[in-house]
């Protein structure tokens, strides 16, 4: 197990591929830890040096019962980067890691090669907000693995759901992890989600980004990439024709072809 002293709190976080290769981050969303990649590795490990963590209040990191902000998330990536001395790296966040994602092109501009935001926003909407704020209060309501069950309807789509046997695995695998979330450490995330706004940032982000949301997403519709693509200079959208809010691991294989075929393009010397 790798861990990092950062920013006061143990950061958990895990390395796959060559060192020859360029570097790639992965950042995760709200209650997800590195474990939301584990369906891309295979793919992604084969052309990059990849770097999961696991975000403040999640996973194998610590949660401090204390307010979180996406700006420290932010600064507890650039942390792990300066311990690896990587210098410049590929950056790709879901959900609110795409908000991690954005406030660290922000702050850090040289160390960002390329960004690749999924299922995320600029600043969430009336009902968005919440939506955010429901999925913080209900941490304090209900059982950890009924938590987690209430959440799926709006994570995966109606396809995923008529899978034969697929949501009977997913609930499996929920209930026997290792590394369950605390409620505080959700709520916290939550607050932090609630009290990022890049929207009038948006302009300064100049790096090569290609945004990218699934159709079928109900938790940040598809407005919200818009206003992204557009805010963003040069960004490139996509959008997933067949895929929810969780399509990194509902559609994983399509998600990592696109996000490799943009990759390519921005690698150095291309």
């Amino acid at each position: 197990m790798s861990v990092i002293q950062v920013n006061g709190i143990d950061l958990y976080y895990k390395i796959q591929g060559s060192g020859e290769n360029e570097s790639l981050l992965l950042i995760a969303g709200f209650d997800s830890d590195s474990s939301t990649w584990a369906a891309m590795m295979r793919s992604l490990v084969q052309q990059y040096q990849v770097i999961r963590f696991d975000n403040r209040g999640i996973g194998q990191s610590s949660a401090p019962d204390s307010p979180y902000s996406i700006k420290q998330m932010a600064a507890d990536a650039v942390a792990l980067l300066d311990y690896l001395n990587i210098s410049q790296v590929h950056v790709a966040g879901h959900s609110m890691g795409g908000q991690i994602a954005q406030e660290l092109a922000l702050a850090h501009p040289e160390k960002i090669q390329s960004l690749i935001l999924f299922s995320s926003w600029a600043k969430g909407d009336g009902k968005f907000n919440s939506l955010i704020e429901l999925f913080g209060d209900l941490t304090q309501k209900l059982e950890g693995a009924l938590y987690q069950r209430v959440l799926l309807p709006w994570l995966f789509t109606d396809a995923f759901y008529s899978t034969p046997g697929i949501m009977e695995q997913l609930i499996n695998w929920i209930e026997d992890y290792p590394f369950p979330p605390t409620p505080h450490g959700l709520y916290h995330q939550s607050r932090a989600i609630l009290g990022s706004d890049t929207s009038d940032r948006l302009a300064d982000i100049h790096g090569p980004t290609l945004v990218m949301v699934g159709k079928d997403d109900i938790v940040t519709p598809i407005r919200f990439s818009e206003q992204l693509a557009q805010g963003i200079p040069n960004a490139e959208l996509v959008i997933l024709e067949q895929g929810g809010h969780a399509f990194v691991v509902e559609s994983a294989d399509t998600v990592a072809k696109v996000m490799l075929d943009f990759l390519e393009k921005h690698k150095q010397g291309t």
